[in-house]
């Protein structure tokens, strides 16, 4: 029966905390449990374009990943963009969209609906779907994503508790640096159960899930590709800045992993030293050509070059953000977050308190 269906918002404080990928590793392992899920955004976001079918690409994504049939898909009840705001802004009688969304109900259900929330607990208020109101609405507990900064996390967490109360049901705490996951072990997790707010797992940091793809730094900085564009799905896991003299350059780039190495079209010296290293990509900045020499090392290599109509700093400001927003649209990263939910997640705990039987 639909109304059996139960609801599980996935919200966090703060943007780009990993709630999609917590979402498709949670799902995925429910699904391993014979749980049968269905999943929605009922706030959809500015900055990606959705496709013929209303759909976002992380949505239509995760719906792909898990063989999602469309009745276990919830619509996007509005996209949070300029247009929609000043819409209702100047609107005198506004849809109600808690009314819309409690349309959710109704809909065949399955096991557990997930649905993804919005950038913080703020966001949607102005259409009563803020993650709280949504919870509300649809009877839902709520689970938050929280990435590891500091110990300040514990303050808007302890925030988080006494606006949701009961139906925070508990926190995944996500990109946890290497050295500090003994002091979240010891002094975060225990203080945050004592106020009661449950800790299902502890992620640490993975220079692979924020990592990107060259495809999207062609993207990100709408670059023109010179040589290697088969190599387009090579993962980039930072960022070095080839400004200084080659004997200098050599010893910082033989420190770096996977890198994107930016420096000048006119730098042949570094470019060269570059491809000698651990580089996934060269960008090259002020839309200069690079000599056919270093073109002929980097076919050899498989190192896709770059060139942008861009100064350096413009150019490390992009790629940088795109470290900040990565996506989670490579095999390879989905494999990763399902490994890590199954080592550091408690899946059977969360199931448990959601009151499901699985299969």
């Amino acid at each position: 029966m639909p109304e059996s269906a139960k609801y599980l918002v996935i919200g966090s404080t703060e943007a780009y905390s990993g709630k999609s990928a917590t979402v498709l590793g949670m799902a995925y392992h429910f699904q391993e449990r014979g749980l049968d899920i269905a999943y929605g955004k009922p706030l959809g976001t500015s900055w990606h374009k959705e496709d013929e079918k209303g759909l976002e690409p992380d949505v239509r994504f995760i719906a792909q990943r898990l063989n999602l049939s469309a009745d276990r898909l919830r619509p996007t009840l509005l996209t949070l963009d300029e247009t929609t705001l000043q819409k209702h802004l100047l609107s005198d009688n506004p849809p109600d969209y808690p009314q819309i969304l409690a349309e959710y109900l109704k809909m065949p259900g399955g096991d557990l609906v997930l649905l993804e929330g919005p950038a913080n607990l703020e966001e949607g208020t102005l259409f009563n779907l803020s993650v709280p109101q949504v919870a509300q609405i649809l009877d839902a507990s709520v689970l938050l994503v929280a990435r590891f900064h500091s110990l300040l996390m514990v303050g808007s967490l302890v925030s988080a508790k006494r606006r949701l109360g009961d139906q925070l049901i508990g926190v995944l705490i996500n990109d946890i640096p290497s050295d500090r996951i003994e002091e979240v072990m010891t002094i975060v997790k225990p203080f945050l159960e004592k106020q009661g707010i449950p800790i299902f797992g502890m992620l640490p940091r993975s220079a692979l899930l924020r990592s990107v793809s060259v495809g999207e730094l062609v993207k990100q900085l709408g670059a023109e590709v010179l040589c290697r564009p088969d190599r387009l799905d090579l993962m980039v896991e930072s960022l070095s800045i080839g400004a200084m003299n080659v004997n200098s350059a050599l010893k910082y780039f033989r420190k770096g992993e996977n890198m994107a190495v930016v420096t000048g079209g006119d730098r042949t010296d570094i470019q060269l030293a570059a491809l000698e290293t651990s580089t996934h990509c060269l960008i090259l900045t002020g839309h200069l050509p690079p000599l056919p020499a270093v073109l002929s090392r980097a076919e050899d290599l498989e190192v896709p070059i770059l060139s942008v109509d861009l100064d350096t700093l413009t150019t490390v400001e992009i790629v940088d953000r795109a470290f900040g927003q990565v996506r989670l649209h490579e095999t390879v990263k989905v494999q990763c977050i399902q490994r890590m939910m199954a080592e550091y997640f408690e899946v059977d705990r969360l199931i448990a308190q959601l009151g499901l039987q699985p299969r």
